[in-house]
């Protein structure tokens, strides 16, 4: 049997006896597919799941979503990362209730045009939801395909894309399209997983060519290895009687649109004496000499391109002191919990150790 035949089968066989069981699955909800998909993007399963749940409760339609504030979205997206992804949901949820009558769209094509849906995502979508003919292409698929047919191509080329794309539709059975893309996504996931797979139960070793040659802990290839850029910066905890200073990141960087406490950004862990001399610091407190009580431990966040390290500053003002500052939220203690923060700050929240002077 030839090899292509062989793998389809195969692979669907498989899936007969293996149960992965997720809320999601099976679904034909179009709206609910595609909220699955944006939150498991960049996001491993375990941790999608009860985002998945707290959306799919919240806003159980794609209006009510579309309704909502992005403060409402980003808060309840707090702690999954890439806001981008929430920013793009909220954004399209609002184009399919003004350009699709609030009707999720049946057409490839159309669902490809949505802001935030991608190759993969759109035929995740099409097939489950529609069973159309399009094969999914994530990074399960691009360890199954390589491995099995030892493709040494590296994955992140223009190249190795547009080969592993044709292969996968290819393979696809496009009588069972839903079946099928579930299946290979499973299989990477619980079978051929990326570290250790245990190809001696494996359905597909008799033909797998990674195995044969030796190829298991070699494939994938990438050819790019991301360098990632460290910042720093120095959270201002501004106090002012029962009130704290934040404000919304509105430039375009990370965290666009989140809440932040005030921050200078340096180019190193810096100490008191350099943050106080400042022209950042100067503008905000002109001659003003404010009290900082502590300083924080220093907190790491890494992001894709690059490593956030963070330190929180304490700092009281007495009632009369008046800030240098625009756009700046006066809130209360009670009320901080209301607002979306990136992680890195969630994290001091939650824990407020501080290290004394």
């Amino acid at each position: 049997m030839e090899s292509k035949a062989f793998f389809t089968k195969q692979l669907l066989e498989w899936s007969k006896e293996v149960d992965r069981p997720m809320p999601w699955k099976g679904e034909r909800n179009p709206y609910l597919i595609w909220l699955s998909e944006i939150i498991l993007q960049q996001t491993r399963v375990e941790q999608g799941l009860a985002y998945f749940l707290r959306f799919k409760t919240t806003f159980p339609t794609v209006q009510d979503l579309a309704k909502a504030s992005q403060d409402e979205v980003f808060k309840l997206w707090e702690g999954l990362g890439y806001y981008s992804r929430a920013r793009n949901l909220h954004a399209t949820a609002k184009r399919i209730v003004d350009d699709f009558d609030g009707v999720f769209p049946t057409a490839y094509k159309d669902i490809l045009s949505l802001k935030g849906v991608g190759p993969y995502t759109a035929a995740a979508i099409a097939s489950f939801a529609y069973d159309l003919p399009y094969a999914v292409v994530d990074g399960n698929v691009y360890r199954v395909l390589t491995r099995f047919f030892g493709i040494e191509t590296p994955i992140d080329s223009t190249l190795g894309k547009k080969d592993i794309s044709a292969l996968a539709q290819e393979l696809l059975d496009k009588k069972q399209a839903a079946k099928y893309n579930q299946a290979i996504m499973d299989f990477g996931a619980t079978q051929c997983v990326p570290k250790s797979p245990n190809c001696k139960v494996c359905p597909l070793k008799n033909r797998c060519v990674a195995l044969k040659d030796n190829l298991v802990n070699i494939l994938p290839i990438k050819s790019k290895k991301l360098k990632k850029r460290d910042r720093f910066f120095n959270y201002l905890v501004i106090e002012q009687d029962e009130y704290t200073f934040i404000e919304k990141r509105t430039a375009k960087d990370i965290w666009q649109d989140l809440y932040q406490f005030p921050m200078i950004e340096s180019d190193q862990i810096i100490e008191r004496e350099i943050l106080v001399e400042s022209e950042a610091w100067k503008q905000i407190f002109n001659e003003q000499i404010p009290t900082i009580t502590s300083k924080s431990t220093i907190y790491k966040q890494t992001l894709s391109h690059q490593k956030i390290n963070a330190i929180f500053w304490k700092i009281i003002l007495d009632s009369k002191t008046d800030l240098n500052v625009e756009n700046w939220i006066k809130i209360s203690d009670k009320d901080i919990l209301s607002y979306a923060f990136p992680k890195i700050i969630d994290m001091y929240l939650k824990d407020r150790v501080l290290v004394l002077f």
